[in-house]
């Protein structure tokens, strides 16, 4: 089973608030809710491949950005090594450029929507992160 490197994106407002986006049901782990982001391609960075991937998806440009933290899942039928990194700064007005569903939460009450679980150290991460 090839593993698929993801970069993703816990993307901050000047509020503190996070935008997570809803999985279109017909993909894998479809109807939950995730940190935006996407597989990074053959030859690029991992900056490279968060802001093609949050451009693409949400329609925004990525500023600051720092790593925050990297997790490894094995789902039986595909197993993915997300890079995950904190966008601090961006520019643009976030919109799902795929039909997606955005909302932007508190760090608190992420515990309130259904993420897949590869998921759940992130929310750990984060919530532990805004907590400071």
């Amino acid at each position: 089973m090839a593993l698929v490197h993801v970069a993703v994106g816990v993307i901050l407002n000047q509020d503190r608030q996070i935008l997570i986006a809803r999985r279109a049901v017909d993909s894998h782990q479809g109807g939950l809710w995730e940190f935006p982001g996407g597989k990074v391609e053959p030859g690029e960075t991992l900056a490279q491949a968060l802001s093609r991937e949050l451009r693409e998806e949400l329609g925004i440009d990525v500023g600051k950005h720092s790593p925050l933290l990297q997790v490894r899942h094995d789902y039986g039928d595909k197993e993915v090594l997300l890079d995950v990194c904190t966008v601090w700064e961006f520019t643009g007005e976030a919109a799902g450029m795929e039909g997606q569903a955005l909302q932007w939460v508190k760090a608190e009450a992420l515990a309130n929507f259904a993420f897949p679980a590869a998921n759940a150290p992130i929310v750990a991460a984060v919530q532990s992160l805004l907590q400071s």
